[in-house]
């Protein structure tokens, strides 16, 4: 091999794993986009109850499955995904309540489990707390406009996990259902962002930390 071949190949593995390792900048608290910036958007009456009911409180989330199979694979993806998030959770009951309750609602919305984690890693980097200079709160840095629209009123809620991945969810199955399905104008729309590739980019680079293959 010729050194300048050499220097092509490492190059361009460099260049396959950038997204990943932009990704993993992410997770160690280095933010190459800006967090959550939801444009507020007229709602027809129909759009704004259905909305507004599938964000209404329900019960704590219970995962409930049809077979012990189902249920065991749930158990293993717990494991998986508890040990991946440790850096970030210290306390396991913490990790399991999260992770717990990311799945029920991921699920509940329709969406992919692994691709709301990685929008809570590009949007706040799992801290609950998270506020961006735009005034996005909590995990998936949920605009105050939508409590508003959707909810009761109150902003302070979505400190709260449940309410906060609740709204989050919901919000960006509500963009997938106006993209008609387009996962990448959707996610442009859900960071306020549509048509660019940047913040897609960072979720989907994000979405791969946190994929799980069943063994």
């Amino acid at each position: 091999m010729t050194p300048q071949a050499g220097t092509t190949q490492v190059l361009s593995r460099r260049a396959s794993f950038a997204p990943i390792l932009a990704a993993l900048g992410a997770l160690s608290g280095h933010h190459s986009v800006h967090a959550g910036g939801q444009i507020e958007e007229p709602l027809i009456d129909s759009v704004r109850t259905a909305l507004s009911s599938a964000v209404r409180n329900a019960a704590p989330p219970r995962p409930e499955f049809t077979n012990t199979e189902a249920r065991l694979a749930y158990l293993r993806w717990l494991g998986v995904m508890s040990e991946r998030l440790k850096k970030k959770k210290s306390d396991l009951e913490t990790r399991k309540e999260f992770l717990q309750t990311v799945w029920y609602e991921s699920k509940r919305a329709g969406l992919d489990v692994s691709l709301v984690l990685g929008l809570i890693q590009v949007e706040s980097n799992f801290r609950k707390f998270a506020v961006s200079v735009v005034g996005a709160r909590g995990y998936m840095q949920v605009m105050p406009f939508w409590t508003r629209s959707i909810g009761d009123g109150d902003a302070g809620k979505l400190f709260h996990m449940q309410t906060n991945l609740r709204f989050g969810c919901v919000i960006l199955r509500h963009y997938l259902d106006r993209e008609k399905g387009d996962l990448f104008m959707a996610l442009g729309r859900y960071n306020g962002s549509r048509g660019k590739p940047q913040y897609p980019e960072a979720v989907f680079a994000a979405r791969r930390l946190w994929e799980h293959k069943p063994g």
